[in-house]
Order: structure tokens, then C-alpha cells, then sequence
């Protein structure tokens, strides 16, 4: 059945588009990330800070272009288009991955996958935003994550076959498989049935769907005492997240070379099956229960989990704590686009926002990469975890103290 937020697009466009966009897009990032750490360090004998300085190359490059990326987002009146060229992109780099695994190619093209991933988180919300009333939006939200992590899952036991029945190189080669089918599913959703003005989160003025007030300036994203505090509280978030699963996907690698694909696969979907439903319950509850709570629960499971990591070295140990990770994880993957349009409707700027808060994100992660690798060189992979704990706990006492519920927002200057 049809759904949109105008009678004018009520004929067009139909949820399942969406749902596909979000399950075929988890599957072709899902088929680099954290197999490419793995299949460095253990078939290329690749050095941890080796690895680490790529994906720092990587992340700065990408993170310079992220706010940019989400103005451009903003203004465009083709955000299909914009999604068809970032598919292309990673198809590209990773089949230059896949033939030549060595140090400048993998340099030039982990920094050319981040600078097309920073597409995907903004423009999937910016779509969502254009094809659904406010009311929906939470639930809907909910709903794009789910089928995220349902990609994710399947891309993970996907990979883990091809790994084991062929080789890690082999997974690469996915890439441009699931890039084809995505472009496929985005372009199934008629460019007429996207309100532009509405993706951008730029509400009537007045009354009427047509009548809007202009976006707000640049600067709105330093006005807003809220959107600062949350893209803080989310770089220290990442910053202790990014290097966990690649840290522990090594250690298994270690102890298990022949089966490294198969257990990095297991260590996901353990996550994603717990982020699937997780998903869904704050898609559920994040109107009525506030966003606060939800989120403080994502910021409190972080360091548990990073201390519980020091505690054996067993697989199946290894593999049952990364289930905390889906609640985590799954709790900010629904929440934050939902967080950004509280904090920044009716600005118009809300894939600014976006960019910027994923500009921060990266911040986190990229500089995480290299810190995480030195001190795994140096220390050894217990005083890293408790490092990254340390910096998850800072997260989550600064997001209570400091973050207000946004759950109520109606302008983002009554936050600031």
C-alpha cells in the first residue's frame, strides 16, 4: 500500500522501496568494513599501525568533505543521483582493493570509500524526511535501521562463506554485486513522490505545504547549545566503538587463521541480530519513553562491554560480548537522524546537521584507528580495551549531565 506525506505523492511511492535501500546499502558497505582490517593484517601481514595509518588517511579525508556532503544534500533536488554515484564509487575502490592489495592503492581507495559513505547516513534520512509525515518519522526511522542491520546480518553470513569456501580476498568482489541491486532499489522510488523541502527538514511557514520560510544560516550549527553537545557525546562514543570489533576480529584472526572470515562474520551477526529488534523497540518507544533514556542506555552498555573484553580470550567469550554491541548500536543507529530533525526542524538544515554530526563521528573513529593501533604495538590488546572504555564512560557522563530530551523540540533556537 502506498505511503507518503502529501496527497500529491500518496500514488507514488510505496515503503517496501525504502526498506530495500537500507537492506542492499548495509551489504555493500557491510562487505568492506571490518573484513578489510582482518584481511590486511592476516594475509598481507600488514602492522597494526600500518592498518591504523590507512584508515586515518582514510577517515580525515572523508571527515573534511562530511558537512560539505550534507549541504550539498540540503540544497539538491537529486538525491537519487547523489546515491547512484557513491554506489559507483564503492564499487570502483573495491575492486581496486580486490587486485591490488597494497599499500597506495588500498590508501587511495579506503579514502575514496570514506569520502562516498559519508553520503548514505544523510541522504537515506534526507529520503525518509521527504517521503513521510513527522508523525511517522520515528517509527519509520526505527524501521530503516532494522532493515539495516537485517543487511548487515546477511552480508556478514554472505562474506563469512565466500571467506571460507574461497578466500578473504574474495569478499571484495560483493561490492559491486549488492552496489548494482541498490542502485536498482533506489531508483525505484519515483523522484516526484520527494518532497525536497521536507528532506531538508524546512517546515510551512504558515500553514500549507507550499509556503516555507527560508533555511536558517550556516551558523545555526554553532547556535545550537544541543546539537554541540550531542556531536561531542557521539565522537567520544565512536571513538571507543570503531576500533572494537576490528581489534577483536584480529585476535581471532590470531588464534584462528583459517576460520578468521567465519568468526568476524559470527562477532556481526551477533551484534545485528540484537539490533534488529532493538531497532524497532525505540522506533517504538522513542515518542512516548523520550530520547534521553534510550540513548543513555546506548551510552552505558559501551564501556561494560570494552572492560568485559579483557576478561578471556576465548572465541566463544569474544563472540557473546559483541552481542552487546546490537543494543548499543542499535539504540543509536534509530535514534540519532530522529535526535538531528528534533534539534534542527524547521531550520532547513538538517543534512547539514547531519554532515557535521557525522563529521564528528568520523573524528572519533579516525582518530581512534591509529591511537587504538599504537597501543595495541605497545601495550597489547587489554589496555586498549580499558583505554576505550575509559573514553565511552567520559561519553556517557557528559550526555547525561549535559543533553537535554529533544523528544518535545519544536525549533532549534529553544534549545540553544
Amino acid at each position: 500500500m502506498a505511503l507518503a506525506v502529501t496527497p500529491r505523492h500518496a500514488r507514488k511511492f510505496r515503503p517496501l522501496s525504502l526498506d530495500a535501500v537500507n537492506f542492499l546499502a548495509a551489504d555493500v558497505r557491510g562487505a568492506v568494513g571490518p573484513f578489510l582490517n582482518v584481511f590486511l593484517v592476516t594475509q598481507q601481514h600488514w602492522s597494526q599501525s600500518e592498518v591504523g595509518l590507512v584508515t586515518t588517511i582514510g577517515g580525515l579525508l572523508g571527515l573534511a568533505v562530511q558537512t560539505p556532503i550534507g549541504a550539498a544534500i540540503d540544497e539538491s533536488h537529486t538525491k537519487r543521483g547523489i546515491v547512484v554515484l557513491a554506489l559507483a564509487v564503492l564499487a570502483i575502490t573495491a575492486t581496486i582493493i580486490f587486485a591490488w592489495p597494497f599499500f597506495w592503492p588500498v590508501a587511495i581507495a579506503i579514502s575514496l570509500m570514506s569520502i562516498a559513505g559519508d553520503v548514505f547516513g544523510p541522504a537515506v534520512a534526507a529520503l525518509t524526511l521527504g517521503l513521510f509525515a513527522r508523525n511517522q518519522l520515528a517509527s519509520r526511522m526505527g524501521r530503516n535501521s532494522a532493515f539495516d542491520h537485517a543487511g548487515n546480518v546477511a552480508i556478514a553470513l554472505l562474506a563469512g562463506t565466500v571467506g571460507y569456501a574461497f578466500s578473504q580476498r574474495a569478499v571484495f568482489l560483493l561490492v559491486p554485486l549488492f552496489a548494482a541491486l541498490t542502485v536498482v532499489a533506489v531508483l525505484s522510488i519515483p523522484a516526484g513522490a520527494i518532497d525536497d523541502q521536507r528532506a531538508r527538514d524546512l517546515e510551512p511557514a504558515s500553514g500549507g505545504d507550499e509556503k516555507r520560510a527560508g533555511p536558517a544560516g550556516y551558523g545555526i550549527l554553532l547556535k545550537s547549545r544541543s546539537l554541540v553537545i550531542f556531536g561531542l557525546c557521539v565522537m567520544l562514543f565512536h571513538f571507543a566503538n570503531a576500533p572494537l570489533l576490528p581489534l577483536v576480529g584480529q585476535k581471532l584472526a590470531a588464534a584462528y587463521p583459517k576460520e578468521a572470515t567465519a568468526m568476524m562474520s559470527a562477532c556481526i551477526i551477533a551484534a545485528q541480530l540484537v539490533m534488529l529488534p532493538i531497532a524497532l523497540l525505540v522506533g517504538r518507544t522513542a515518542d512516548s519513553w523520550g530520547r534521553k533514556p534510550l540513548f543513555l542506555a546506548g551510552f552505558a552498555i559501551l564501556p561494560l562491554r570494552a572492560v568485559l573484553y579483557t576478561v578471556s580470550d576465548n572465541s566463544f567469550w569474544l563472540i557473546s560480548v559483541q552481542v552487546l554491541d546490537g543494543v548499543g548500536a542499535g539504540i543509536f543507529g534509530a535514534l540519532t537522524p530522529l535526535v538531528i530533525a528534533d534539534i534542527m526542524r524547521g531550520t532547513g538544515r538538517y543534512n547539514l546537521a547531519q554532515g557535521a554530526i557525522a563529521t564528528m563521528v568520523g573524528v572519533g573513529a579516525s582518530l581512534s584507528s591509529v591511537a587504538a593501533g599504537v597501543i595495541v604495538d605497545h601495550f597489547g590488546y587489554g589496555v586498549t580495551f580499558l583505554a576505550l572504555g575509559g573514553a565511552a564512560f567520559v561519553a556517557l557522563v557528559v550526555f547525561a549531565i549535559g543533553m537535554p530530551e529533544t523528544a518535545e523540540t519544536r525549533s532549534v533556537l529553544l534549545r540553544s
